[in-house]
Order: C-alpha cells, then sequence, then structure tokens
C-alpha cells in the first residue's frame, strides 16, 4: 500500500538505498496518522520537498548569501550533505544516518544535527534503538529503567529493539567524525574563494 511512498522516501533521503525495517515501521505508521511512535521517541519524518537542514539556506538574507565566507560554508556543508542522510526532527534537531564510504559495512551510524549544527553519534542498532536511548535520558526514571520501558511499549507496537539493557545497546561511533569532515570541507572551500 505504501511502496511507492517508501520508494519516493528512500530516492529522497536515502539516496536509494532500502528503507530499513525500523524506519519502514514508523514511516507507515506517521503516514496512517498514528501519533504512537512520534511521542515515545519526540521524531516527526520529514515530508516529501522538505530540506535537509544541511541544504536548507531560506533563512539567510541576499547579504548573507553574497557573503563569501557564507559561500565557503554552505558549499562546505552540502559537500558533507552527501554523506549525512537525515530522515526526521526530534530530539536536538535533526536525525538520520551517516553513509560516508568509509564506514565499516553494515547498518550506518545514527547521527543526530542540533540546531547548533553539532554532530553527535547516537547508541544504537538502528535509528528506533537510537531514538530510544535519547529519550530514556528526558524520563522521570533512571535511563536503564526509562530505556527498557520504552523498549517493552515499542515492543508491544510492533518495533521490538534488539535489548531492554541500555547499558548492551551497541555504540558503532563514526570512523569519519561528520564535525571534522565537515570543517575540513569549509576551509578547503574558503581556500578556493581565498579567505584563508
Amino acid at each position: 500500500m505504501y511502496e511507492e511512498r517508501l520508494a519516493e522516501f528512500s530516492r529522497e533521503r536515502l539516496d536509494g538505498r532500502p528503507v530499513p525495517d525500523d524506519l519502514r515501521t514508523m514511516l507507515v505508521a506517521q503516514w496512517e496518522g498514528r501519533t504512537d511512535f512520534q511521542f515515545l521517541l519526540d521524531l516527526t519524518f520529514l515530508e516529501p520537498g522538505e530540506p535537509s537542514p544541511l541544504l536548507d539556506t531560506s533563512y539567510l538574507s541576499e547579504k548573507e548569501l553574497a557573503d563569501p565566507e557564507m559561500q565557503a560554508v554552505n558549499a562546505g556543508v552540502a559537500e558533507v550533505s552527501r554523506y549525512a542522510k537525515f530522515v526526521a526532527r526530534g530530539g536536538k534537531g535533526w536525525i538520520g544516518y551517516w553513509t560516508h564510504p568509509d564506514e565499516p559495512e553494515g547498518p550506518p551510524p545514527v547521527i543526530e544535527l542540533d540546531t547548533e549544527f553539532t554532530y553527535w553519534t547516537l547508541a544504537g542498532r538502528n535509528l528506533a534503538e537510537a531514538c530510544a536511548a535519547e529519550q530514556a535520558h528526558y524520563q522521570d526514571e533512571t535511563i536503564a529503567v526509562a530505556f527498557a520501558q520504552l523498549a517493552d511499549r515499542l515492543a508491544e507496537l510492533g518495533l521490538p529493539l534488539s535489548t531492554r539493557d541500555h547499558d548492551a545497546l551497541h555504540d558503532p561511533g563514526c570512523v569519519v567524525d561528520p564535525e571534522k569532515l565537515t570543517a575540513e570541507l569549509i576551509d578547503i572551500e574558503r581556500r578556493k574563494r581565498g579567505i584563508a
């Protein structure tokens, strides 16, 4: 029923990569108007045509867009967007996957970009686990108890996690640090423009 919409999401957000099972489940729930995952994990998936936060320059004035320094920043960040695949708003800003080709085989690390454009690598084997781990920090219970409760609730909704134990979460990190790569690419763009 949602295959064409999932294919469109894959093309627009994941460069045609397969939509992971947990993401598929959560997307379909959002499209069906179910808010359980959105409420539990503080996620709202990006709509078709909504730009990546790395490519959105709509908040900049014409003067800012014409500034060589800002042009260097925008060009470097646009290059990073080839690897940072944001699929949702939530948490501190936006959440997605780090798909740099130098990362090991397997599911890509889940990353978060906050509103100050700082990157965070999230623990978890997939998006649902990573978001549950993040949400556990904001609950009244201890992190371990909150994560186990979220894992139980997600399983009841048809989205089982690989563990109920917060301390056992897979934490892949990133081989190529998104923040360092961004700084390097912006520096390259500055040099191209004669800004030292």
